[in-house]
């Protein structure tokens, strides 16, 4: 066995061919997984690597040579220079390489001569001496696009084709090789990688930084890898020489070399191009993407769409940095590297401003033409054609916001210049919409506010769809309230409303009249709203849709406490609005959260985490209030029944956080009363106590709500006040506050809680010493649980429940059908989350690496530096409010109280900080 030594790219054979493979220069990612597959190709005949310039081919390669040698292999490597292409200076550096494998390989090969078979005659000479060599040997032809010569291909070719099973070719090139492989592809015996398999992964980029710098955090490998599209040269050309990160673990912005890079592509691609090609390159540079007949429009060449198209697919057939995209139509579309763009974009921001500007409105106009908004829209702003921008964005907003592109218009809108926005009413209306969807609540109430100012009193369109926004604003504040007063305006709706702006107006009647107790009036909204059309195809997607309004009907159900219609309506739009798509992408989100609390209502814990668990950050950021409540409430009891104690109490801080955040009262309230009810049950009186002192000041600031969603504060406030009065021994004084939170639940129509509080009840008289009383109250409760199909609501009203429901199952007096729904309670076990550690573990046991999400991960090690929550906060981009969430979570997992402890387990666990 024979290893020829690593040597310089300056090592050269007799013909200016390097028979040996070049040391790779700067720090080296070892590619398991491309390395993986290659060992796996070992035997095929054919190993094709092409891909860009600076893709780390030759150092893939050279790393799968070592371990080639290692399993007995024989690699004879012939890397290509310029002057190597034609016949006799490839067939030189060949028979170079081999003999550096071994001399006997060519000791039968005579000199090439001049005869016309000449290349023929040296072929099957190389393969009979390669016939009579005892081990598999891999030829690996390095730059092999550099084979211009026929001949020399057709060499090439003859050993694909001919020689013995022990030789195995490998050719790695920028560009392809023109050989006949489909033969060799018939018979499975080949393996090709490509640029798509060359880009470093996100996982990769981060990975290569910390071997450079000795730290990576999770958004500056994230930019990088943005900046550079996995591109290994570009990594170096950004990063190899950056500054470490700071102490605080922040790294600065990523530098752009742009004297580095205009070389760099300068030597590799521009140089390879015509002056007219390289200014259209150039022209093309401010596009995200593009296609022939734009390059042919920017560069104002009508005629120049063959020479357009001849030229993007040898772009990309010699791989220099233009990237095919998937995009319908029949003109291919492409991309441009982004660091190539970038050095493009240099050039282009030299030219003068007015040409400049000509190509950003020939590029305005085409992509209109073919209608692509938001692309026209850019670049109607860049060439200084506000007002046409501005009327484009006006025209398309409401396609794309019922396509679900609402992200899309937001940025538009953004995009254009105030003055443009302020002038034309219905933007001003969309980016009220936009500031709604952002979340920029006070934002939204100061434009809603200032528009109604400027208004003519005569714009009864306009101005309803204004109350419609108030109205939405309101449901996003949870303030039905301040919606019931909006009730006249929105009953009124002029003529001209559109479809979208009254199925809107029907969902927020269904949300007022479920918050007012009138279920079957938000039923019926929903009933008698005839179908709405938009280019006459039924609105489904968005707040306005049918959909939503389904989803509302299936809360009203659920308000009541009938889960079991819930449920199948909730299922049913989940299952549509995910078949719709993008369209209809908040509408799932809002199904799914309402599934979710009603399959633990049925005890099916286990699913209800499964299908929400990781998806809590999306349903935050676009479901309404109530669909959090249910979400992070259902979560944090999970959580408790399974023992994970810090996971509910994280849930609970969750909520707590995110009603703070928003202002939500309500939300606050039942957090403070869930976290003081498991202060409670831990007998941690003093801080339950502590709890519901907050508690009392969230009652005490909404003393004079009437009707509306604020009322259930102090419902709220008086259920907690009962776990506290029955943990002081106060039997009496909890009674009276429960007889008169049945009496309210009842009046509401509110039997899910009536039910629960029921149980309560049963089981204060059954402390109280007053059994039966407590028997007939439980039978109450069974009653209406079973008409109902409750669960939960019975089993978590006590820690007594379950123990009371079998002694009067026992005692004989419950008819049959009652009789099997005890049963069924009393056999109900908890069902457990997925996520932490089962509760009873031993002390001192913790979960292993792979227990953590890679976000947790991310924080842990970040917490192991000790960082302070906001600088963890800005190093991953989150919020301060999300981090302590982490923490929470990852002190549940390991089982610890604090920071100092999980860095001290992570460490006994024995699996390391850094990943």
């Amino acid at each position: 066995m024979s290893e020829t030594p690593l040597s310089s790219r300056s090592q050269r054979g007799p013909a200016g061919s390097r028979p040996v493979p070049a040391r790779a220069g700067g720090r080296l990612l070892e590619r398991a997984a491309l390395l993986e597959r290659l060992l796996a190709a070992r035997r095929l005949r054919c190993t094709v690597v092409c891909a860009p310039a600076g893709s780390g081919k030759t150092t893939l390669v050279a790393a799968w040579r070592r371990e080639l040698v290692a399993l007995g292999f024989d690699v004879a490597w012939l890397a290509l220079g310029a002057e190597d292409g034609a016949l006799a200076a490839f067939a030189q550096g060949l028979l170079t390489s081999l003999a550096a494998v071994d001399p006997a390989l060519v000791r039968q090969v005579a000199p090439l001569g001049g005869a016309d078979d000449a290349a023929e005659r040296l072929a099957v000479a190389l393969a009979q001496g390669l016939a009579a060599h005892p081990r598999d040997l891999v030829l690996v032809v390095d730059d092999a696009d550099r084979l211009a010569d026929p001949a020399a291909l057709d060499l090439l070719q003859w050993l694909l084709d001919h020689a013995g099973a022990q030789l195995h070719i490998a050719l790695v090139s920028r560009a392809p090789v023109p050989l006949s492989l489909g033969r060799l592809r018939s018979r499975s015996q080949t393996l090709e990688l490509g640029w798509r398999e060359l880009r470093f992964s996100l996982a990769e980029t981060a990975q290569w930084l910390t071997a450079v710098h000795g730290a990576a955090d999770a958004r500056g490998a994230k930019a990088l890898h943005a900046a550079t599209d996995g591109w290994a040269t570009g990594l170096q050309l950004l990063a190899g020489s950056a500054p470490p990160p700071a102490a605080d673990g922040a790294r600065p912005a990523a530098p752009r070399n742009a004297q580095a890079l205009a070389r760099y592509f300068e030597q590799q691609v521009l140089a390879r191009l015509a002056a007219d090609e390289c200014a259209l390159l150039v022209c093309v540079a401010p596009c995200n993407r593009f296609c022939a007949p734009l390059c042919a429009a920017l560069a104002d060449r009508p005629d120049g769409l063959v020479q357009a198209l001849a030229l993007l697919a040898r772009l990309e057939a010699q791989n220099l940095f233009v990237v095919p995209v998937e995009q319908a139509g029949p003109a291919p579309w492409y991309r441009l590297h982004p660091l190539l763009r970038e050095a493009l974009q240099a050039r282009f921001d030299a030219w003068a401003p007015e040409r400049q500007r000509a190509v950003h409105g020939r590029a305005w106009r085409w992509f209109r033409d073919h209608g692509q908004l938001d692309e026209a829209v850019r670049h109607a702003v860049r060439a200084g054609e506000a007002a046409q921008a501005a009327e484009l964005v006006e025209r398309g907003a409401q396609a794309l916001f019922l396509r679900g592109e609402r992200r899309t218009l937001f940025a538009l809108l953004r995009l254009l210049p105030a003055e443009q926005v302020a002038a034309r009413p219905l933007l001003r209306i969309w980016m009220l919409r936009s500031q709604l969807f952002m979340r920029e609540f006070e934002a939204c109430a100061r434009g809603i506010a200032a528009l109604e100012q400027e208004l003519p009193a005569a714009d009864a369109v306009r101005r309803f769809q204004l109350a419609m926004l108030r109205a939405t604003l309101c449901v996003h504040r949870d303030d039905s309230a301040g919606a019931l007063r909006l009730l006249p305006q929105l009953a009124q709706m002029p003529d001209g409303v559109d479809p979208v702006a009254r199925g809107g107006r029907n969902n927020i009647l269904s949300w007022l009249h479920m918050h007012q107790g009138a279920f079957e009036e938000a039923r019926r909204v929903q009933q008698d709203a005839p179908v709405l059309l938009v280019d006459g195809m039924p609105l489904v997607g968005t707040a306005g849709g049918s959909l939503q309004g389904r989803c509302l009907v299936g809360l009203s159900y659920a308000f009541e406490g009938q889960m079991t219609h819930a449920e199948r309506i909730y299922r049913a739009v989940a299952a549509q609005a995910e078949q719709a798509g993008k369209a209809c992408i908040d509408t799932y989100h809002l199904a799914i959260a309402l599934l979710g609390d009603v399959l633990y209502e049925l005890n099916e814990v286990q699913q209800a985490c499964a299908l929400l668990e990781d998806k809590v950050d999306v349903l935050e950021r676009i479901t309404i209030p109530d669909a959090v409540l249910r979400v992070l409430r259902l979560l944090s009891a999970a959580h408790w029944q399974a023992g994970h104690r810090l996971e509910a109490f994280a849930y609970l801080e969750r909520l707590q956080a995110y009603a703070v955040r928003f202002g939500l009262d309500r939300l606050l309230a039942y957090s403070l009363a869930d976290q003081a009810q498991h202060h409670l049950l831990l007998d941690e009186t003093m801080a339950a106590q502590a709890v519901l002192a907050r508690l009392d000041a969230v009652d005490a600031r909404h003393a004079q709500a009437g009707q509306g969603a604020l009322r259930e504060i102090h419902e709220v406030a008086e259920r907690a006040r009962v776990g506290l009065a029955v943990a002081q021994g106060d039997f009496a004084g909890a009674a009276a506050r429960l007889q008169a939170l049945v009496a309210r639940c009842e009046a509401h129509g509110h039997q899910r809680m009536a039910a629960h509080l029921l149980v309560r009840s049963a089981a204060v008289d059954a402390r109280r010493g007053q059994p039966a009383a407590s028997r007939l109250k439980l039978a109450d409760a069974l009653r209406r649980g079973h008409r109902l199909g409750l669960l939960r609501s019975l089993l978590d009203a006590d820690p007594l429940a379950r123990r009371m429901i079998g002694e009067l199952l026992a005692s004989g007096t419950l008819d049959p059908v009652q009789a099997f729904y005890a049963g069924r309670l009393q056999a109900s076990q908890p069902g457990v989350p997925p996520q932490p550690a089962a509760a009873g573990a031993r002390p001192g046991a913790g979960p292993g690496a792979e227990a953590f999400s890679e976000r947790e991960a991310e924080v842990l090690r970040l917490l192991a530096q000790a960082m302070p929550n906001k600088k963890i906060a800005r190093a991953l981009g989150l919020s301060p409010e999300t981090v302590k969430w982490y923490l929470s979570r990852l002190y549940a997992k390991l089982q610890v109280a604090g920071r100092d402890e999980a860095v001290a387990r992570v460490r006994d666990m024995g699996w390391g900080l850094d990943g």
